[in-house]
């Protein structure tokens, strides 16, 4: 029973028996009906039963209902069915929706649901409506898990032992176009955010660490490798000297001139490239960028990139104050780091 209907059946119970409490004080049924908001021919027939039947006449019962199709093992045998995915069952596209679920039920037992009943059976069985995460059908899933439970914990031992700054690089781009997210208003009067409509961007690179330190690189063009020398020198100072840096195989992390630059250090700075297609290895991608673009600068409209700049360094600043955040983003990419 939908909690409304739990509060509608009380509400109805609790007027029949106000209605027996005021003319047991005496009160007349006209005068009953008119405080209840009701007819006195409806007093009447309460009134009626509570001398025929009893006060508890007037109790609400909750309804039996129409009694389920589906015996309790096939509506538990339901999620099974749908892990197998839609184009199994002949849809076109991995999307379940109500009336898809109810042709898998009809298909399988032969029972016929309404699509507005599935939901609340869905429901009933923990399924809910959600975005699906995008993944490369390229990706070697062995070799992503192979990363994060054997190669991260012994990049963290490596980097402790030789005592390296271990940091997360990524790159990404701010526009002003805002990051848009829901916001309260009045009911019919949907909010406006009056953009600029231009592809004019800032590009940011960035480094994070399991310390909960951040290090930014931000610039009104696009980056090359050329930045990523820049960056790596800025970390060397600010940092410190001896970097292990972990970022992907982006081609402006591939340039010649960056591994002469390496080179040249003398082993001060050590590289490791993440797995291909396995953006979710780097907790930059699903947690730092995420929370700085629709948490920190949500709805967001800028003038210029000045402004963008601007505002971009502040949300930076508030979130370097807050290093639990931050290492909890390792933790949404699925890297375990000790309590530093």
């Amino acid at each position: 029973m939908e909690s409304s209907d739990v509060v509608s059946r009380s509400w109805r119970e609790w007027r029949r028996l106000r209605a027996v409490q005021l003319k047991q004080e005496g009160w007349y049924q006209r005068n009953i009906a008119e405080a209840l908001g009701i007819a006195e021919a409806t007093v009447s027939r309460w009134l009626a039963r509570a001398d025929e039947d009893g006060i508890e006449s007037l109790m609400a019962h909750p309804g039996q209902g129409h009694p389920s199709d589906l015996s309790p093992a096939q509506r538990d045998l339901i999620p099974e069915l749908l892990w197998h995915g839609p184009e199994a069952y002949g849809f076109r596209g991995q999307v379940w929706t109500c009336a898809r679920v109810a042709k898998v039920i009809e298909l399988e037992f032969g029972v016929a649901y309404h699509k507005g009943h599935v939901s609340r059976l869905l429901k009933e069985l923990h399924w809910t409506p959600q975005t699906p995460i995008r993944r490369a059908i390229q990706r070697d899933e062995a070799a992503i898990e192979h990363w994060r439970c054997g190669v991260w914990p012994e990049l963290l031992k490596q980097s402790r032992r030789e005592r390296r700054v271990l940091v997360f690089v990524d790159e990404s781009g701010f526009y002003l176009l805002p990051g848009v997210v829901k916001s309260y208003s009045p009911e019919g009067q949907t909010p406006v955010l009056r953009e600029k409509l231009t592809r004019d961007h800032l590009s940011v690179m960035a480094g994070m660490t399991p310390q909960g330190k951040l290090y930014t690189l931000a610039r009104q063009e696009s980056l090359s490798g050329l930045h990523s020398i820049e960056f790596l020198v800025h970390l060397g100072r600010v940092a410190g000297r001896r970097l292990l840096v972990i970022w992907d195989g982006s081609p402006i992390h591939r340039r010649a001139e960056v591994t002469q630059f390496v080179s040249e250090t003398r082993d001060a700075v050590r590289l490791e490239v993440l797995p291909g297609y396995a953006p979710d290895l780097n907790p930059w991608d699903e947690g730092g960028w995420h929370h700085l673009k629709h948490v920190e600068m949500r709805n967001l409209v800028c003038r210029d990139l000045e402004e963008l700049h601007e505002q971009f360094h502040c949300a930076i600043g508030r979130v370097r104050h807050k290093p639990q955040l931050i290492r909890s983003f390792f933790a949404q990419a699925g890297l375990a780091i000790e309590k530093v």
